[in-house]
């Protein structure tokens, strides 16, 4: 027996991707055009809790979560069926979230996160302002 209430949302939930999506990828084109290189998909302090893009030399976990996933507080929706397997399963999503950046940030890591719907020129502009400035660059 599947955790999908039907075909089609199995379907769905297997399309969604861990990495590499669409607005991760957006975002790292423009830092890469900018001339920062960066780690993918890594884990900053080892474990199972990986960052989206890192900058090991500054210090800097960037996360571009998903709405559904991580519980955007504008556009975060909830299943209506098989509530009893999401609400936990989402709840749990970003109590993770929090950890980690609090275990990020108790490691000496600028904790950067975003919503996979703010605008990528917007984010890479922010990361690109972390990434340059004195003040992270000293974690080094």
């Amino acid at each position: 027996m599947s955790w999908a209430s039907s075909p089609g949302s199995r379907r769905s939930m297997k399309a969604n991707r861990g990495r590499d999506t669409s607005p991760e990828l957006a975002v790292r084109r423009l830092l890469h055009a900018d001339g920062l290189r960066y780690r993918v998909d890594y884990a900053p302090i080892g474990g199972r809790r990986r960052a989206d893009i890192v900058f090991t030399r500054q210090k800097i976990a960037v996360f571009i979560d998903g709405c559904f996933w991580h519980g955007c507080p504008a556009h975060a929706t909830r299943p209506k069926t098989n509530v009893d397997f999401w609400a936990p399963k989402l709840d749990r999503n970003i109590e993770r979230d929090r950890e980690t950046t609090m275990l990020l940030q108790q490691a000496g890591w600028t904790v950067l996160r975003f919503w996979e719907h703010e605008v990528s020129s917007d984010v890479a502009r922010a990361v690109i302002e972390a990434a340059r400035s004195p003040r992270v660059a000293d974690h080094s």
